[in-house]
């Protein structure tokens, strides 16, 4: 079985029913990601989640099969949650595929991945496509209307009725990122008191009670900093991170994001060719073209993959040290920085 966001929501709850292998990719990391988790609250009985990372499978992949089949250790159900990059977990959805053939996983538990730097036409992908027990969903950057609509949607579900000022606001200070706008909806809701039996109107000075940062004291700033080579930027960058007690992780989330829009960018762009037609062809932002524009020619083939192989592993290695996560981004900014600063192919100071 496979979906898109444009059908996700109308075949999500058959395959929370039928499927027992979930697999989500696409260059929208963030949407997948919140795909899944909606999938996840869908399912039939979800019990205990069980995370294992790419790692984890691609040097093991008979782990996933065990773990699918192993009990609760509080003797409840479970599902597992891999968060994968690329092909990590090839080898072990092939086992897994292979023994459900075999009749081999019956009464395992259910099995969510999600999948950055992957698609649908990837060797993972292609062996769940055409499964009736699995379900491969490919999610591309969203634009500025639909993140506000969706923004719009979980505040109606929170009892915070928004305008589309507002719900705009929220969308462009998470950086189009479903997951922190829903944070900020989240924060909103408990600041107004307000719930599906209580709807509360949120107001402007209510959003700035919350903290909910404008888009000019917000991440793309320093994200743009950061992508486009601006060295001399950064510092002032860092400081400002710190000032506003910016999210190291929220950060690395909108840089995978802006990262993974390059990408599709960068995959329709032929040499030669004129990039401003390209962004507008694209219905790109006004205000992201020049950002973008300048990005696209910093980042393309084997430097743009690079840096998404390179921003997961960040992602990853804030969530396991957070003690230490504020260094650890402002190291790999600077090095980021210094890497688009330079026309020569992806130094390897940046792997």
């Amino acid at each position: 079985m496979k979906a898109t966001q444009r059908n996700f929501s109308s075949v999500a709850a058959r395959a929370a029913r039928d499927c027992q292998v979930f697999f989500f990719c696409g260059p929208d990391e963030a949407g997948a990601s919140a795909a899944a988790e909606k999938l996840v609250a869908q399912l039939p009985d979800l019990g205990e989640r069980v995370e294992l990372s790419g790692a984890e499978v691609k040097s093991d992949p008979v782990r996933l099969v065990d773990e699918a089949r192993s009990a609760s250790l509080f003797g409840g159900t479970r599902h597992l949650w891999l968060r994968v990059a690329g092909e990590e977990a090839h080898d072990a959805v092939q086992a897994f595929a292979q023994m459900a053939d075999n009749g081999q996983t019956k009464g395992a538990c259910p099995v969510v991945i999600v999948a950055t730097s992957a698609s649908d036409k990837s060797r993972t992908a292609k062996l769940l496509a055409n499964r009736k027990d699995a379900l491969v969903a490919m999610f591309y950057p969203p634009d500025l209307s639909s993140v506000t609509g969706e923004v719009r949607m979980m505040a109606d579900a929170a009892g915070v009725r928004l305008g589309g000022d507002l719900a705009e606001r929220i969308a462009r200070a998470a950086g189009l990122d479903v997951r922190l706008a829903r944070s900020e909806i989240e924060k909103l809701a408990l600041y107004l008191d307000a719930s599906p039996q209580n709807p509360t109107l949120a107001t402007a000075e209510a959003l700035d009670a919350v903290g909910a940062a404008a888009e000019e004291d917000g991440l793309m700033p320093l994200v743009n900093a950061v992508l486009s080579g601006e060295t001399r930027k950064i510092p002032g960058e860092i400081r400002r991170m710190r000032d506003l007690g910016l999210n190291p992780v929220s950060i690395a989330l909108a840089l995978e994001r802006r990262a993974a829009q390059l990408a599709q960018l960068s995959a329709k762009h032929r040499p030669g060719t004129d990039i401003g037609a390209l962004l507008e062809a694209e219905r790109v932002f006004f205000r992201d073209r020049g950002d973008l524009a300048v990005q696209l020619t910093r980042w393309s083939g084997a430097r743009l993959d690079r840096l998404v192989s390179n921003l997961t592993q960040l992602h990853r290695a804030l969530l396991d040290n957070s003690a230490m996560a504020e260094l650890l981004l402002a190291d790999a900014m600077v090095r980021m920085a210094r890497v688009a600063g330079k026309r020569t192919p992806m130094a390897k100071e940046y792997s």
